[in-house]
């Protein structure tokens, strides 16, 4: 069989910290959605080259409330597994982590499809972030990294605790914190069980590690040929922030490890699409997991198996693209009607509890988005129209006004009026590399922005040593309605399109 190529990141644009899963002949990646509706986006592939959206796993408030969760907060690297004919998902919700302290819920529900129906969320013990589950031969367990809040202190190490219906046991501490230690996996091969962490914070000193021990508790020694997969020595690297892997096997007996990656505009420089996913070839040497080199590729050897693309009839549907902002889409405040999108105002840009935004990841640095737009504002607390997207305190919005059309941005929480004029009908944003550009009718406005303000880098906010603000998404394309004095202002959007 003549071989074809991963091609990475396989999941371009924000789509961090992948869980890959393989079922059967069925393969699965899901997603860190943080803020961001649907919670937990997965996708489908059968020869892990060709991957389509399946959308998302936590779709309404009974499995996710994300109401007032800080920008970067929400779902925080979700965990899927699947044992004794049940899928597992294991997901935190993490509702601040700024001033030292990490308030973080984590959650398990199960389903017998990774379609549904999901069970209620059940509350899990843990005392820190990045939950995950091991499931060993005849009990399971729980693994996550422990926050330690006290002043001067922080991460410190990663935990093992029994949860399984046959005698859920302390949790104990099986490593402690080497550099930033987090995002732990076990897995059980050959009689050793390997401890598959990633290390270096999540900027550019990101890594993948992997120890191992004869025993579950440990001692988990380190391989000593150093990290399986980091970006960190080689900034020349188009793939760069190479971390927070997850092992799979396929049915032939190949093995790849799924990590996230970003690709910046300049060395070391903002990453506007975010921190993306992709899948790296894993040979094992003196029984260690290893990727060539320790570096990740753009183009891997692909597994042995039948190439399965898509066909076009059973491509994503358009609504699998969209995402809705701290809270779920439902009909009180949007309709989806084949082409159609219909929305009521919401919140202002800063309200962090029920905001009006329907939008979709930018995957590529060179793609455009346009929409006819039908809105009359009633009164100047009403605005609707398109905007290039971050998080609350970065973005663009073109929007229809009682005093016209008005191009306004924010910087880290500062507005700008950049472009006012005529009120028009079909609306238009385009990302040029590091520029942004906007239309109005087909015809360009002659404004050029900053588009590497929508970055995961920008969007970090350290004040005096202190967090402010993380920047762990993307950006972002996509309809925005605000209503702030709730007057019943709602905009219909025709005609969306998106290309790159």
């Amino acid at each position: 069989m003549t071989r074809t190529a991963i091609r990475n990141p396989v999941l371009p644009g924000f789509h961090p910290d992948p869980s890959i899963l393989r079922v059967g002949a069925d393969y699965y990646l899901a997603t860190s959605t943080f803020e961001w509706y649907p919670g937990v986006r997965v996708h489908h592939s059968r020869d892990l080259v060709n991957w389509r959206p399946l959308g998302g796993i936590l779709t309404d408030r009974r499995l996710l409330d994300l109401t007032g969760v800080p920008d970067s907060g929400g779902i925080w690297a979700p965990d899927l597994t699947y044992a004794n004919g049940l899928f597992h998902l294991v997901f935190g919700v993490m509702d601040n982590y700024a001033h030292g302290y990490k308030d973080i819920a984590n959650y398990l529900i199960t389903a017998p499809a990774v379609e549904g129906p999901w069970s209620d969320p059940v509350r899990l013990p843990g005392r820190g972030f990045d939950a995950a589950l091991f499931h060993d031969d005849d009990a399971t367990y729980l693994l996550n990294m422990v926050f330690d809040s006290r002043p001067g202190r922080g991460f410190a190490g990663i935990e093992l605790q029994q949860i399984d219906g046959g005698g859920a046991g302390k949790p104990r501490l099986i490593l402690e914190n080497r550099s930033v230690t987090e995002g732990p996996h076990i897995y059980k091969i050959d009689g050793w069980y390997y401890l598959m962490v990633a290390e270096g914070g999540t900027g550019y000193e990101h890594g993948v590690s992997v120890l191992r021990s004869r025993t579950l508790d440990g001692p988990y020694e380190p391989d000593p040929a150093g990290p399986m997969l980091t970006s960190r020595h080689d900034p020349g690297l188009e793939l760069q922030k190479a971390g927070h892997g997850c092992l799979v096997q396929t049915q032939d007996g190949e093995w790849y490890v799924a990590h996230l990656v970003a690709r910046p505009y300049t060395t070391r420089g903002r990453c506007v699409l975010g921190r993306e996913s992709a899948i790296q070839r894993v040979e094992w040497v003196d029984g260690w997991p290893r990727v060539a080199g320790g570096v990740p590729a753009v183009e891997v050897p692909a597994p042995a198996l039948t190439p399965h693309p898509w066909p076009v009839a059973e491509r994503e549907p358009a609504e699998l693209h969209w995402s809705t902002l701290r809270r779920p889409a439902s009909p009180d405040w949007v309709r989806f009607d084949g082409d159609r999108v219909t929305i009521s105002g919401g919140q202002s840009p800063y309200g962090l509890r029920a905001p009006s935004l329907v939008a979709r990841r930018v995957t590529s640095t060179k793609c455009a988005f346009e929409t006819n737009v039908t809105f009359e504002p009633d009164s100047v607390h009403q605005s609707a129209g398109v905007t290039a997207y971050y998080n609350s305190r970065n973005w663009y919005h073109l929007a229809l006004t009682t005093d016209g059309l008005i191009l306004t941005g924010s910087d880290q929480g500062t507005r700008t009026v950049h472009f006012t004029g005529e009120p028009a009908t079909r609306l238009g944003v385009e990302f040029d590399g590091p520029v942004l550009r906007f239309s109005a009718d087909g015809r360009p406005i002659p404004v050029e922005l900053d588009a590497t303000i929508l970055s995961d880098e920008h969007a970090d906010e350290i004040i005096g040593g202190q967090i402010r603000a993380f920047g762990f998404t993307g950006a972002f394309v996509g309809l925005w309605v605000q209503d702030l004095a709730g007057e019943g202002g709602v905009a219909t959007f025709s005609d969306v399109t998106y290309e790159v």
